[in-house]
């Protein structure tokens, strides 16, 4: 059962046999490489990269003993020395013309000193010394003096009366101007304020004479009342209502009153509405 089962399996039992064939071939090819010659050839290549080494290091020791030599460690000590000679100078540089700079401006303050103290403003501060000549005893005339003071108490006197008599002419002018005014507002027709109003006049029923209802509210003569177009109004059923139109003054007729006349004839009138009420 066992060897049934491995017949049907996809193993490789003959591989060991192949890698000797292959190795065999390219020992063939190469030919045979013994451990011994393996070893030498590493010792060889030590031995190369020391050597190597030992000649680049003479070569840079060699190189910055030299004098022209511009390249390695040599060539790099001599820029950094190059680099800080030029920064001495150029610092050597600024500090003459920091020294410069000091020394204008000390100049400039001593001009500045200078000028402050030839200037007037500093001249009126200092102190002045004025010789005080000892004063006189003197005797002012009596007469002169009396008639001057006279005089000026009668320009006071005029003085004060023009002031007065300025101050009537302008209470009098202006009482005169809102005289004026109050005639003109007299003159003016005052504004009376009106008003458009549309009526809606509802009969009882069809059977309501609308001609005989608009006379009755044409009758209503009133002080400001006045009576404009109407027509009738299509409500429903065969039954119109009346929609007239009137001005009335707002401060003789109203609205309250308008309905309340109306209303007065009670066999042709079932309502009154306002349909409408803009002011004129």
């Amino acid at each position: 059962m066992a060897t049934n089962f491995l017949v049907h399996e996809k193993i490789w039992f003959d591989k060991f046999k192949y890698d000797d064939a292959e190795r065999k071939f390219y020992e063939q090819m190469n030919g045979p490489v013994a451990g011994s010659s393996c070893q030498e050839n590493g010792a060889s290549v030590i031995l190369r990269d020391i050597a190597r080494a030992r000649a680049n290091i003479q070569k840079s020791l060699a190189g910055s003993s030299g004098p022209g030599a511009s390249s390695g460690p040599g060539g790099d000590h001599s820029e950094l020395v190059i680099r800080i000679a030029s920064l001495e100078v150029e610092s050597q540089s600024l500090r003459g013309v920091v020294q410069d700079l000091r020394q204008a401006v000390s100049q400039l303050e001593a001009r500045l000193s200078a000028l402050e103290k030839s200037s007037p403003a500093h001249r009126a501060t200092a102190p002045q010394t004025q010789h005080v000549s000892p004063m006189r005893q003197v005797e002012p005339p009596t007469g002169k003096v009396a008639t001057a003071t006279e005089d000026d108490e009668d320009d006071d006197i005029g003085l004060f009366g023009s002031d007065e008599e300025e101050d009537r002419e302008a209470a009098r002018l202006r009482e005169e101007r809102l005289r004026q005014h109050a005639e003109k507002a007299a003159a003016k027709p005052a504004l009376v304020a009106r008003s458009s109003i549309l009526l809606d006049v509802k009969p009882w029923d069809d059977a309501t004479d609308m001609a005989q209802l608009e006379a009755c509210v044409r009758s209503i003569q009133l002080d400001g009342l006045t009576w404009g177009g109407s027509k009738l109004v299509p409500v429903g059923y065969g039954i119109h209502k009346l929609q007239i139109q009137c001005v009335v003054e707002d401060d003789k007729v109203g609205t309250d009153l308008l309905e309340e006349e109306i209303t007065k004839f009670e066999e042709h009138v079932q309502s009154v509405d306002i349909a409408a009420f803009n002011k004129i």
